[in-house]
């Protein structure tokens, strides 16, 4: 899954100011109601009372504002594939956001069947699952949920925003379904069930 993102703005949506270094920066992904396009909006924090925006809210991330450094290249923000979504969404170091828990627990899934994320066990109280990123070694933790057919009901709007319309988003929910199905019944194997989602 890969959708094309406009990059980081420097200056907050609402209130026209520019970030500074260290600012807490809220990021939202948002598809218009009118011309289906996704659009993604950057604020500070402490504007987030006086965000408004018609189109429904895919997700949302907070993070610090770090001016880019010379020689960076602007391109590979542009980039937002299902991997660094899930990195962004499911950050160790806060809390992840429960209006993007369903999400979290799908790119997991997603993840974890191309490879990119490795099944680490159950936290101590049992609710969260441990997954290891492959490239960075870091533990992520993920609410534990049952991805049953209700369950992708459920984000078939989300999807619908990250892989570019409501009939993809259905037929990669009904998909992935399915594939759950099958895993479920080939108890003790592991298959080769995974969605491919390209938008």
């Amino acid at each position: 899954m890969e959708l094309n993102l406009q990059p980081l703005a420097t200056t907050c949506f609402v209130t026209g100011n520019p970030f500074v270094e260290g600012d807490r920066v809220l990021s939202f992904l948002v598809r218009n109601e009118t011309t289906d396009e996704v659009m993604r909006y950057d604020l500070l924090e402490s504007a987030k009372a006086e965000f408004n925006v018609t189109g429904f809210v895919a997700c949302s991330w907070g993070h610090v504002f770090k001016p880019k450094k010379a020689g960076e290249n602007p391109e590979r923000e542009l980039k937002l594939t299902a991997e660094n979504l899930f990195v962004t969404l499911a950050d160790p170091s806060a809390e992840i956001a429960p209006e993007n828990e369903r999400l979290v627990q799908f790119l997991a899934m997603m993840l974890e069947r191309k490879k990119l994320l490795r099944p680490k066990g159950k936290s101590a109280d049992g609710t969260r699952n441990l997954f290891e990123h492959a490239k960075t070694k870091l533990i992520y933790a993920v609410p534990a949920g049952e991805l049953n057919p209700e369950f992708f009901m459920s984000i078939q709007e989300q999807l619908s925003v990250l892989v570019g319309g409501s009939k993809k988003a259905a037929a990669a929910a009904d998909a992935t379904a399915k594939a759950e199905g099958e895993a479920a019944k080939v108890a003790g194997t592991e298959g080769d069930a995974g969605v491919k989602t390209e938008g």
